[in-house]
């Protein structure tokens, strides 16, 4: 078992890896072309009893993309923002629609978070 989280969250995060949406692979596609001033982004990253959509481990930032089914959640994504928030985590997050038609804002927002 590794200490961040237990292997059936890392085994969840393995299959949601398998299975990005388009705005995670959009958004995935522009973390990694641009290399965020060298900031490496994990996809679909096991913390605790969650996996966040992407982490920068060294610069403790989380990137959420949040699709309608959020709009019927939002205890559960404040419940989890703020364990997050607990472990010394920034997260940011984007809806789906955002990163879809518009993401040179959205990856400005995250370069303003990585100066």
């Amino acid at each position: 078992m590794r200490k961040r989280t237990t292997p059936k969250v890392f085994a969840n995060a393995k299959e949601l890896r398998r299975n990005l949406t388009p705005a995670e692979i959009k958004l995935k596609t522009h973390l990694r072309a641009h290399r965020m001033a060298d900031i490496h982004f994990r996809s679909q990253h096991a913390i605790g009893h969650y996996v966040v959509d992407f982490c920068a481990p060294r610069k403790k930032i989380i990137i959420e993309l949040d699709g309608s089914q959020h709009l019927e959640q939002e205890a559960y994504d404040q419940e989890r923002t703020a364990f997050l928030e607990s472990k010394g985590y920034r997260v940011l997050r984007f809806w789906n629609h955002e990163v879809m038609n518009d993401i040179e804002s959205v990856l400005g927002v995250i370069w303003d978070v990585l100066k």
